[in-house]
């Protein structure tokens, strides 16, 4: 720690600074048995904190990340608003970006037990505490889905697991309390009758069973349809309002892989005064659900021959499909085409056959081959309502391919436009990879086109008149237009800083000085121009190490040397003193801000340094001897914080 003694016999200079009157004056380090160290300002109130270790470097932005927190807030105000179809279709989007978040399967446990769905809410539910098993809210999800599932028991073992996590939590209290109530209430019967057949449209085969029959197919377009299925799945004993829809008995039929008949027309019926016999048949379903629910009916499923044959052209297919799978990985790819070729035309309701084989003609470098059958494979999936991933895949293929043909910057227009369709299908990181890589190569080529040195000098000098005649930012247009036409020109940035130092802006000269440096360190101009700037702005410390480390490239150059000349003069100047002291402070509060000069006079043994400056100065001789302890000293003396006389 370095004291300044109230009682000494020196006197203090403007600015805070000690002089010790006993010292002679000298003119160098080499001299320094008469140095005297002036220290401005150098007491433990005012020192500069000690330099803190710099921040790790912050993470690039994970794009795969921000996708799955899109997804999932997708899925927040999806829930929020009651469709918790589509918020578990949001969150198992961002699931497959973000397998190990935990959240993502609690709000997908949710959104499932919402829609009755609590053997799969149970199964996310299990994955949130198998991933995060101190985390309360997990069990609470656990707690729902059993309780949705009848099993109290299981439901309260978890609710009393969470509280243990969490005592205070009321929804793990609640949920307790209902489970609790559920275990001691008499079992119930299982359903029967209507309800016992609508239980069957709870499960998540629904959907695909009636979108792979060509028979219910059509239905899925139909909104009051899917809004009676929809009220089935909330309440299923309203399916004997349904029942007089053929739609809902053809599902009914798929569903139970029964063949119902539907009865004859009322005009077939005998008309008589007494009651119709088939009246007690009206309990006729019930009693059919009682006997379906335990076990399927043992008379054999009526199955067409056309029905029967599009089963095994879709196996044979799929055969196909999986020989081409194994020759792709071999790199066979002809026989890959073969195989798929085949597989297609077994079955032409899988996209999936079309997307492969255009992936082989990638490999074979067949791009419009490629982009003919992901054509198909876009249109034919929109007909066939296909996974929307899967439209995506053909579209991202096709984007590859386009890239692929590009020759110029505008040929990336529609392989850029192509992989933005895609990632409105569904936002994939590939995708998005591919997209970024088009962007990237067609800026590249549009630099390359607008290349041309001839007009790129024909630009500079026009820049030059401008220069000559001080107008300054119409000489900065066109020397930004020269760069454009050639950006690697070192007399185009050396020009440009001279006019921005002419017009005061000094950092954006300093940038273009710098980058002369960089494209040509031998490049003389360039200090030059560097040194001049950091001159103007006082820092004469950095501008002399500017003009010096100019001179090993070109030790003749006058005017670096000049510039060494100027630096040195008023690097003396400051240290004499003879600078007013508002220039002084200047110079101190900049030199005090530099990194460098902060870790200087924090360094404890520089510090012991400067107090045998002040105390001692014959001492200090000894510390001189230290080529490093030499260097920081001469530091300081240029920006000002220690002067010699």
């Amino acid at each position: 720690m370095v004291h300044i003694a109230s009682g000494s016999s020196g006197r203090r200079l403007p600015g805070g600074t000690f002089r010790n009157p006993r010292a002679k004056s000298c003119q160098s380090l080499q001299n320094l048995s008469c140095y005297s160290a002036i220290i401005p300002n150098l007491t433990p109130e005012n020192l500069p904190p000690p330099r803190q270790p710099p921040e790790p470097p912050r993470p690039a932005p994970d794009p795969i990340r921000a996708m799955a927190d899109e997804a999932k807030a997708k899925g927040n105000a999806a829930f929020s608003a009651g469709k918790f179809e589509q918020a578990a279709g949001h969150f198992t989007d961002a699931i497959a970006l973000a397998p190990g978040n935990h959240v993502l399967y609690s709000n997908r446990s949710a959104a499932l037990a919402s829609i009755h769905r609590y053997s799969d809410a149970l199964a996310d539910a299990e994955k949130t505490v198998e991933l995060k098993p101190d985390w309360a809210k997990g069990y609470s999800r656990l707690g729902a889905a059993h309780l949705g599932l009848g099993d109290a028991a299981s439901a309260v073992a978890a609710y009393e697991k969470g509280l243990a996590l969490d005592p205070s939590n009321e929804a793990l209290k609640g949920g307790l309390a209902d489970a609790r109530k559920a275990a001691a209430a008499p079992p119930r019967r299982a359903p029967s009758g209507a309800d016992a057949i609508g239980q069957m449209f709870q499960g998540p085969e629904l959907w695909s069973k009636i979108a792979a029959d060509p028979a219910t197919r059509a239905y899925l377009d139909q909104p009051d349809f899917m809004q009676m299925l929809r009220e089935v799945q909330r309440n299923p004993s309203s399916l004997n309002m349904y029942l007089s829809d053929p739609r809902m008995m053809q599902v009914l039929s798929l569903m139970l892989n029964i063949k119902i008949q539907t009865g004859p027309q009322d005009s077939d019926l005998p008309q008589t005064s007494s009651p119709p016999p088939q009246q007690p048949k009206q309990e006729q379903p019930e009693t059919r659900a009682r006997e379906v629910e335990p076990e399927p009916q043992p008379e054999p499923m009526e199955v067409s021959d056309e029905e029967k044959e599009r089963k095994e052209r879709k196996a044979a297919a799929l055969k196909a499909k999986e020989a081409g799978n194994a020759s792709y990985k071999k790199k066979d790819f002809e026989t890959a085409i073969q195989h798929y070729t085949k597989a297609l035309e077994l079955d032409d309701e899988d996209i999936s056959y079309l997307t492969n084989r255009a992936a082989v003609y990638i490999e074979m470098g067949k791009y419009d081959e490629c982009i003919k059958d992901c054509d198909k494979a876009v249109e034919r999936g929109r007909e066939l309502r296909a996974d929307f991933k899967m439209v995506a895949r053909a579209l991202t293929r096709k984007g590859t391919a386009l890239a692929k043909l590009a020759k110029n910057s505008k040929d990336y227009d529609i392989a850029i436009e192509t992989f933005q369709k895609a990632l409105t299908e569904h936002r994939n990181p590939d995708t998005l990879k591919r997209l970024n890589e088009a962007e990237k190569a067609k800026k590249d080529l549009e630099q390359q086109e607008y290349y041309d040195p001839k007009l790129a000098d024909e630009e500079r000098e026009k820049g030059n008149e401008m220069f000559k005649q001080q107008k300054y930012p119409e000489a900065i247009k066109h020397y930004n237009e020269a760069l454009r036409r050639n950006p690697k020109d070192v007399k185009v940035y050396s020009n440009r800083a001279a006019c921005y130092t002419k017009l005061g802006a000094m950092p954006e000269g300093l940038k273009d000085a710098e980058k002369c440096i960089e494209l040509d360190p031998t490049f003389s101009k360039g200090y030059t121009r560097k040194g001049a700037i950091q001159f103007f702005m006082k820092e004469h410390d950095k501008a002399m190490e500017t003009y010096q480390a100019g001179l090993k490239h070109d030790p003749n150059n006058q005017e670096l040397l000049d510039g060494i000349r100027r630096c040195v003069e008023q690097i003396n100047k400051a240290n004499r003193g003879d600078i007013s002291q508002e220039d002084l402070q200047e110079k101190q509060s900049k030199a005090m801000q530099d990194p460098e000069i902060q870790g200087i006079l924090t360094d404890p043994i520089m510090r012991q340094v400067l107090m045998d400056f002040q105390e001692n100065p014959s001492a200090a001789q000894h510390h001189l001897k230290d080529p490093g302890v030499a260097q920081k000293i001469q530091k300081l003396i240029s920006a000002g914080i220690v002067q010699t006389r």
